[in-house]
């Protein structure tokens, strides 16, 4: 939506039903902090900013847009610091914690934790391989 190239897009797979359950854009929660990692990454492929502001209009209309700095998600992110050091997928789990939900990610540290992250924390984490149909 931002203009980034994604090899593996979830979100279209969703639109076009290609997951092995059913699953609505508008069920799809977003942390605050993955929209501004998009728009940072959109920069650094020297994507025009009329387009990333477009789409980050598009994402904050679409999803559910969860703040990075609720302290429910804060508590829970310094808690994660104990085994995960990138403190930004720390703030990504512990919103999917927070919205009782599944994590679909590709970050390879996040998917060595499922096992943890289930029997801990009740969440399903999923790669994108995991859901497409």
């Amino acid at each position: 939506m931002v203009g980034i190239g994604i090899k593996r897009d979830l979100l279209k797979a969703v639109v076009e039903k290609r997951t092995k359950t059913e699953i609505s854009i508008h069920d799809i929660s977003i942390n605050l902090i993955s929209v501004f990692e998009a728009q940072a990454k959109a920069s650094k492929l020297n994507v025009p900013p009329q387009i990333v502001s477009k789409g980050i209009r598009v994402i904050l209309r679409t999803f559910h847009i969860v703040p990075f700095y609720r302290d429910d998600i804060l508590s829970y992110a310094h808690e994660l610091r104990k085994v995960l050091i990138d403190y930004i997928d720390c703030i990504i789990i512990a919103t999917a914690i927070i919205e009782k939900g599944d994590l679909i990610t590709e970050d390879r540290d996040i998917l060595k934790l499922r096992d943890i992250l289930k029997r801990e924390y009740e969440v399903d984490v999923h790669s994108y391989n995991d859901i497409i149909a």
